[in-house]
């Protein structure tokens, strides 16, 4: 039977987001910090700006006040830290993250453009851009995006968490979601509800592929 996809996070997606607001905020996104596993391979975070220990403070401050839901507050702090260093893209992300939760979906494109302008291949930005477009219906250039940030970042877990959300639900790629869900579970590990999601796309698959076989 198939069970309706959301397209919200699993727990375990939202516990890599917040941690991606340390996949995002702080592992790929904190000055003078080594990439987080998930943020790793390719990726070029490691090649960011060095930022003195003063300005990292700064940066951390705005992290913690953004996981708790300030986002007044960490809008602020961020734009503070930007005025200082312009050139370090996670505090671009970051605010994008912001102003998409607020509902400002153009000025969360244009903080996601000055990401990718100061670093094309930042996984963190070219994902959260691929969100962005699903939300306003470019299912195609979303994909593109997402596509991106694996390239760049192979086990980038959430760029193959939204790849299998985007090819399941909305461009009915059942054997591409399937795979993207197995990458990210791979990669996370034991995520209850994408296990589910995969046996469940394992069947319709299968399904799918004996009935093109009767027909052929």
């Amino acid at each position: 039977m198939w069970l309706p996809r959301f397209t919200r996070l699993t727990r375990k997606a939202l516990a890599l987001l917040s941690a991606g607001a340390i996949l995002v905020i702080g592992g790929c996104a904190a000055p003078g910090t080594q990439p987080a596993p998930e943020a790793s391979g390719t990726s070029p975070v490691a090649t960011m700006p060095e930022v003195p220990a003063q300005a990292l403070t700064l940066f951390e401050q705005a992290v913690a006040v953004m996981a708790a839901g300030d986002f007044v507050d960490a809008e602020l702090r961020f734009k503070e830290f930007l005025l200082q260093y312009p050139d370090y893209p996670a505090a671009h992300v970051n605010l994008a993250i912001i102003n998409a939760e607020n509902g400002d979906s153009e000025a969360a494109l244009q903080a996601v453009g000055r990401a990718l302008a100061l670093n094309p291949e930042y996984p963190p930005a070219l994902n959260q851009q691929g969100l962005l477009l699903r939300r306003n219906g470019k299912f195609l250039e979303a994909e593109a995006a997402y596509m991106k940030a694996v390239t760049a970042s192979p086990d980038y877990a959430l760029a193959h968490y939204n790849l299998g959300v985007l090819n399941e639900l909305y461009l009915q790629r059942l054997d591409v979601a399937l795979q993207h869900f197995e990458a990210y579970q791979t990669l996370v590990g034991d995520d209850k509800q994408v296990e589910k999601w995969i046996a469940d796309l394992r069947r319709r698959v299968a399904a799918s592929q004996s009935t093109a076989n009767v027909t052929e």
